[in-house]
């Protein structure tokens, strides 16, 4: 086999170079860096009267990297597709096979939930077809986010400011605020009041809080004369422990991060937004430097709803 004669095409150029340190000198691992065509910037791009078909265009500011990849799977004896694993990886690897022509006897898909040695020379040979039902999930999120923008945007820019942008997820999140607000305006405040003792054992060191709970039943207290009507029944009185309850709790580890636990964590925990904590998340999948060992993939694919671990790091553990 001659020398980098199988083309792997993936997202970032980290990412090929953990991939290539892998695959070895028969494999020539390049990136696409993400998309290379989407819909035109200054029109519609989606024909509403003709089954809202969208009209792809190649980005200006990728013409460079498309012509050296058309170049380099010409001279492809075999192409793996290898964008990330999720509907936009998906679409990318379809549109990186129309925008190319990439044949079909030697075009393959091939996807890595986690960037390491095993994962990766094994996926390379189990290799499958584009799965076109994610790349059709992909282009509709992708057409209602261009018929949304492009009507509901204007009224942003006549109404607040230009450059605002309104789409598929901004719409939904604006109606979220709005019935929350909704629901706070329409709250109707009680008054309520708590009582707390402070207790001393006698003739012992320490001491405990105790909160009122009620006579036999729960009672709550939603004035200041109720307090005070507690209060004037307990005064000078000695307090008894009537009973001790003794329970066992059992807690259980947290699963493992998922997209959305992951953001809330970082936020919560390191004050990261979601933007930095996928950025973070991103360099981990795709392979950091680690003295002795070289470019390595940290984590498993961080942009999904399952709670799968690594094989590896199972075995490992």
């Amino acid at each position: 086999m001659t020398k980098g004669s199988n083309l792997v095409i993936v997202e970032s150029p980290s990412k090929a170079k953990t991939i290539g340190k892998y695959l070895g000198p028969d494999y020539r691992v390049e990136a696409c860096m993400g998309h290379l065509r989407d819909l035109p910037k200054s029109k519609m791009g989606v024909d509403l009267e003709h089954d809202f078909e969208p009209d792809y265009q190649p980005l200006a500011s990728k013409a460079a990297i498309i012509s050296e990849l058309r170049s380099a799977s010409k001279a492809a004896k075999h192409i793996y597709l290898a964008t990330d694993p999720d509907r936009e990886g998906e679409a990318i690897s379809w549109h990186l096979k129309e925008l190319l022509e990439l044949p079909d006897d030697k075009t393959e898909r091939v996807t890595f939930n986690e960037i390491t040695k095993n994962v990766v020379t094994r996926s390379i040979q189990e290799p499958r077809g584009i799965d076109y039902n994610l790349v059709d999930a992909q282009q509709a999120r992708r057409i209602l986010d261009r018929i949304v923008g492009y009507q509901l945007s204007p009224l942003l820019w006549k109404k607040i400011r230009r450059g605002l942008s309104a789409g598929r997820v901004q719409s939904v999140a604006t109606r979220l605020v709005v019935e929350r607000e909704q629901e706070i305006e329409a709250f109707v405040p009680k008054e309520y009041w708590t009582i707390d003792v402070l207790l001393r054992c006698l003739n012992k060191p320490g001491s405990f809080t105790a909160h009122y709970y009620g006579e036999e039943k729960k009672r709550e207290l939603h004035s200041e004369a109720e307090a005070d009507e507690v209060l004037r029944d307990i005064a000078g009185q000695e307090f008894t422990i009537a009973g001790i309850k003794r329970t066992e709790k059992r807690r259980s580890p947290t699963p493992p991060f998922i997209t959305s636990t992951l953001q809330q964590e970082a936020s919560r925990k390191l004050n990261m937004t979601p933007r930095r904590t996928m950025a973070v998340a991103q360099q981990l999948y795709e392979g950091v430097d680690i003295s002795g060992e070289g470019t390595v993939g940290l984590i498993t694919y961080m942009r999904t709803d399952s709670l799968r671990l690594s094989e590896e790091a199972l075995a490992a553990a």
